[in-house]
C-alpha cells in the first residue's frame, strides 16, 4: 500500500501517538500528523519516527484533516486517529474496496454485523444512530456509521469536494458533499478498540448539537 497516505490528527496526543505509530511500522505507509504549534509534547513524541508532522494554521478537527488531505501527494489517502482506537489490520480491507466495488470512499463502520466499539458510551450510540438515519433520508447515503471517520478514499476526489469544516462538522460533511457530487460510497467491518490515554475530544451533546445544525444548513444550502 505504498500509493496511501495516513492522515493523523493528534492533537494532545503524546501518550498514545507513539504506540499507534509503533504499530503501523511493519505497514509500508506513507504518514502525516497535523498538529498545532504549540502542543510541544506530541510534537516531541512523533520526531523519532518517519512521518512528516504538519502544523494547522487554524484550530479544531476538521481543520487538521483538510491540512493534512490538501498535503497529500499519493492517490489515495485515509483518516486514522492518534488514539489507538482504529485497527490498522483493517486497512487491507478497507483498500480492497477501492478496486473490488470501484469505490471513491470506504467508511469504516461499528454497525453491521461482527462489528462493534469498545468506546461507545449509549449517547454516543443514540446520537451516531439519528445523525447516520437523517443521512439516509435526507442526504441518501448509503453508510452506516456517519460519525465514525475512519474512512480511505481517493485524495483527488477529496480535494474536489473543497471541505471547509474546522471542526467536528467535518465527519458529515465529507459524505454528504461526496454523495452530491455523485461518487461512490461504501463502507467497511471495523471494530473500535479502546483508547490507549487520553479522553474523548467530542463533547456528545454541544459537538452533537453542532452537527445536527449543520446538517440542516447543508439540506437547505447546497455548497
Amino acid at each position: 500500500m505504498n500509493n496511501i497516505t495516513l492522515v493523523i490528527p493528534a492533537k494532545n496526543e503524546k501518550e498514545s501517538l507513539p504506540k499507534v505509530l509503533d504499530e503501523l511500522k511493519i505497514y509500508n505507509l506513507k504518514i502525516i500528523i497535523v498538529l498545532e504549534k504549540d502542543d510541544k509534547e506530541t510534537i516531541q513524541s512523533a520526531e523519532d519516527y518517519n512521518c512528516k508532522i504538519l502544523y494547522q494554521d487554524g484550530k479544531g478537527y476538521g481543520d487538521a484533516l483538510i491540512t493534512g488531505i490538501n498535503s497529500v501527494e499519493t492517490e489515495f489517502f485515509c483518516v486514522f486517529n492518534a488514539d489507538g482506537s482504529f485497527d490498522p489490520s483493517e486497512l487491507t480491507k478497507m483498500f480492497d474496496q477501492i478496486n473490488d466495488k470501484k469505490a471513491d470512499f470506504v467508511f469504516g463502520t461499528r454497525y453491521e454485523k461482527n462489528c462493534g466499539s469498545d468506546d461507545d458510551t449509549i449517547i454516543t450510540l443514540v446520537g451516531n444512530f439519528i445523525f447516520t438515519k437523517i443521512g439516509i433520508l435526507f442526504f441518501g447515503l448509503n453508510i452506516t456509521d456517519i460519525l465514525y471517520t475512519y474512512l480511505v478514499g481517493k485524495t483527488s476526489k477529496a480535494k474536489n469536494l473543497k471541505l471547509n469544516s474546522k471542526d467536528f462538522k467535518f465527519c458529515v460533511e465529507l459524505p454528504i458533499k461526496a454523495k452530491r457530487k455523485g461518487y461512490k460510497l461504501v463502507t467497511s467491518k471495523a471494530y473500535e478498540r479502546s483508547r490507549i490515554g487520553g479522553k474523548k475530544k467530542v463533547n456528545a451533546f454541544k459537538d452533537g448539537l453542532v452537527i445536527l445544525i449543520y446538517m440542516i444548513k447543508l439540506f437547505f444550502i447546497r455548497n
